[in-house]
């Protein structure tokens, strides 16, 4: 057998060092970790020089040194070597000891042959009482070179020396009446001559050897395996022991064993905690898992876990229970603390998808048109529904963690995120119907106070309250789809009546702003405007003291509503205040009434509440003292202009004047019939004449006075007079030989192409020379006179005229 095969190492020097480099060596070379429990000790002892190392080397195939016959006897084996038995199953490990009563050592040599011997028997499983706990281990005895002595003659002496040891033997008092039986296995065999009887001695050593075959084997020569230790830990457990006896220390073997299975169980523990931590197939599931939910995450780091737990559990399955199960299960929490938060991560990619598809199935379900809490429950419910089935496929074997805060987290996120579109669904509802009533009130609100009547408010009433309802009735109608309580319900639809409201009222308010400018439109419009909507022409037969009147009463009635805001439908006598203090009817003075106060100089409406006060009653006073200003110029040109056309139609000579100019002129009537020459010169000049009176517009010009009339006549004459020779000899140019005439390219058409109506049949329209202006702006002064002096006279005589029709 070579030494490569049996591996023969020196564990123990002569000096009691143990070789631990040696040992490991040892144990990877023979791959005696990877045994586990299936393997046996066997230790050698015995006097020095009787043949030890040649027993074992023919019984195992070992190669320790032997002694050499030829030298004489010495010591052969120093200290203590280890090697592996050739072709025994299991493994089997045989010790050689350095042989006893060795005088190398001299007459102190005890210490170490006990030591020695214990740690032989301990290693070996021979079992001290004092050191151990009770175990039976077989006692081999061989007798070398027996004579010719029969063995069953030999044997009973042997049994009784070592009961007489026993019997000697200090033992604890729980054994000391313990039988060596309960202990031991006593076998006795013997061997004849290796040197003088070799063939014999090698049959005998051959059938020694069998019994060494299966020696762990239920009845075999190592049956009872009661506490042995893994192979794994037999360098350690070895180096521990020995440490223990050098130091000749009181023994427990218990405490030892655990300590063993501590040491190793950790070491186990630890390295299997290293590789998961390095493993491929964990680093790319932990990686994954950070970028997004991962298919079938539980049942992959499940068996990943399970795979190294396995792998302790074999390791470390031989080692003591109670050492082994705590061990492992430090192991799995730190395993567990490790994958902990790729768990943690994986529960939040699952929390975030389930969230997204509760928005996105709430926003489907809303697009779909059912009603908000209806969706949300559903969607709520599918998205805990998946979160669940998922988390059923993250959780893992090996530990009983709790979703449960991270399912409360979701629902927490999917109670806002309802909340949230909630607020924005019932915001967009209600500014959805506010711009309806917004846009159904704002411009008929506004078109009602242009035309405003006796029947304005009532039509403002109706149309608020048909557009108010319609609102209610929608929001309403959605509203119950949020299946919101009713106060809160009643709360907003109490708010888009009060939006209506304040839209009427923000209407009342701008048009009451514009009061005194929709009075003079409202006055210049049934001032300047017949029955039929034409535009009057004053030609000396209109009532303008009655249109006036009729005129101002409008604009009056408009201002009654633009007074205060009437949605209450309550009966308010502003109308009778206005229309008895403002009105053309008798003042209370002139009917010889002493007024007790005047209804204006307040600030306050009678019955009227503030907050629908429009325009206050001295605010209404002011306006109408302003109106009355500002509208006396338009009356004061519809006097003008009625003048005007009576002088105009004043100017024609009576009819007897007519027949004293025929008679009296009938001879020049006669040189005009005979000479044709004057008669065209007549002609011209008057169609010369009634081109100037047309070109300079001369009933106009007198409109303003006779003095300014002449002066800008006079100024017009002349370049007038040019500009229409030069348009004749024009005309005369381009006639001859021209075939049609063509009007020249700049310049108004020819004269031929101007009307020719007297200036009794054109009408003369009514200028609106009244600005506007706000309410707010000052009063304007009265319009020039100019040069006419009968037009102030002539307003004062129609007030005063309206006055004492109204007195009789």
């Amino acid at each position: 057998m070579g030494e490569e095969e049996c591996c023969s190492t020196q564990l123990i020097d002569g000096e009691g060092e143990f070789n631990v480099s040696g040992l490991e060596h040892f144990m990877k070379t023979v791959r005696l970790g990877e045994c586990g429990l299936s393997y046996a000790v066997v230790a050698i002892m015995g006097p020095q020089s009787s043949g030890k190392s040649t027993l074992v080397n023919k019984l195992f195939g070992t190669n320790f040194m032997e002694m050499d016959a030829f030298k004489g006897r010495s010591q052969t084996t120093k200290g203590i070597w280890i090697a592996k038995c050739l072709g025994i199953e299991p493994c089997t490990i045989v010790m050689d000891l350095e042989g006893t009563d060795g005088r190398e050592r001299g007459e102190d040599d005890t210490a170490f042959e006990k030591q020695s011997a214990l740690f032989a028997l301990a290693v070996s499983d021979i079992v001290m009482m004092r050191l151990f706990s009770p175990r039976k281990t077989t006692l081999l005895f061989v007798i070398r070179d027996k004579t010719k002595t029969p063995l069953e003659h030999l044997e009973p002496v042997l049994r009784e020396d070592i009961q007489k040891i026993w019997d000697s033997v200090a033992k604890p008092e729980a054994h000391k009446d313990t039988a060596l039986s309960e202990f031991f296995n006593v076998e006795v065999t013997a061997l004849p001559s290796y040197e003088e009887k070799e063939e014999q001695f090698k049959e005998q050593v051959k059938l020694l050897r069998n019994q060494f075959m299966h020696s762990i084997a239920p009845g075999g020569l190592a049956g009872d395996r009661r506490g042995v230790l893994p192979a794994s830990g037999f360098s350690f457990s070895a180096q521990q022991m020995w440490k223990v006896i050098k130091e000749n220390k009181d023994l427990d073997l218990p405490a030892h064993k655990v300590m063993v299975a501590t040491v190793r169980c950790e070491e186990i523990a630890n390295e299997k905690l290293s590789c998961l931590a390095s493993d491929e197939g964990w680093l790319e599931l932990s990686e994954a898992v950070q970028s997004g939910p991962v298919s079938g995450f539980g049942k992959k780091l499940s068996s990943i876990l399970d795979s190294y737990l396995s792998d302790y559990d074999k390791e470390a399955v031989y080692f003591d229970d109670g050492v082994r199960t705590t061990k492992r299960q430090q192991l799995e929490s730190r395993v567990l603390q490790l994958v902990h938060p790729a768990f943690v991560a994986m529960l939040g990619h699952l929390r975030s998808k389930a969230l997204d598809k509760f928005k996105t199935e709430l926003e489907e379900s809303l697009d779909w048109g059912r009603g908000f809490a209806a969706s949300v429950r559903d969607s709520t419910q599918s998205s805990l529904l998946q979160f669940d089935q998922e988390c059923s496929d993250v959780a893992i074997k090996q530990a009983d963690w709790d979703e449960s805060r991270i399912r409360e987290k979701l629902i927490r996120d999917i109670e806002a995120h309802a909340t949230s579109i909630r607020s924005i669904k019932l915001s967009d509802l209600i500014t959805y119907y506010e711009k309806q009533i917004t846009e159904e009130l704002s411009e008929p609100v506004e078109s009602l106070f242009d035309t405003s009547g006796r029947d304005t408010w009532a039509s403002i009433r109706k149309l608020y309250n048909q557009v108010a309802d319609k609102a209610v009735s929608g929001l309403s109608a959605t509203l119950s789809g949020f299946e919101m309580d009713q106060v809160s319900s009643e709360k907003m639809e109490m708010n888009l009546k009060n939006h209506a409201k304040s839209v009427v009222e923000k209407k009342s308010r701008e048009a009451a702003g514009k009061a005194l400018i929709s009075m003079k439109d409202r006055f210049s419009t049934v001032f300047s405007h017949d029955n039929d909507s034409m535009p009057r022409v004053w030609t000396g037969k209109e009532d303008i003291r009655k249109i006036t009147k009729e005129a101002r009463a409008a604009a009056l009635k408009l201002l009654s509503v633009l007074v205060a805001m009437r949605l209450d439908e309550k009966p308010y006598r502003i109308d009778n205040i206005l229309n008895s203090t403002l009105g053309d009817a008798p003042s209370a003075k002139e009917r010889g009434i002493v007024a007790s106060s005047d209804p204006l100089a307040s600030s306050t409406w009678e019955n009227v509440p503030p907050e629908n006060t429009l325009i206050s009653p001295v605010q209404c006073k002011a306006l109408w003292k302003q109106f009355r200003t500002e509208t006396e110029y338009t009356v004061s040109q519809a006097i003008s202009a009625q003048e005007a056309h009576r002088r105009s139609n004043g100017m024609l000579p009576p009819p007897w004047a007519v027949i004293a100019i025929a008679v009296l002129g009938f001879n020049e009537l006669m040189v005009l019939v005979r000479n044709p020459l004057y008669l065209f010169a007549i002609f011209v000049i008057c169609l010369v004449s009634r081109a100037l009176w047309i070109q300079l517009d001369i009933t106009r010009e007198f409109q303003h006075g006779t003095v300014s009339g002449l002066l800008s006549i006079s100024s017009k004459l002349l370049p007038t007079v040019m500009n229409i020779i030069r348009r004749l000899a024009e005309a005369g140019h381009a006639s001859p030989g021209s075939g049609s005439q063509q009007p020249s390219p700049q310049g108004p058409p020819p004269l031929g192409t101007q009307s020719l109506r007297s200036p009794s049949q054109r009408q003369v329209p009514v200028p609106n020379p009244t600005p506007e202006v706000s309410s707010s702006s000052s009063l304007v002064s009265s319009p020039r006179n100019h040069g006419d002096q009968t037009t102030q006279p002539t307003m004062k005589h129609i007030d005063e005229a309206d006055s004492e029709s109204s007195t009789s």
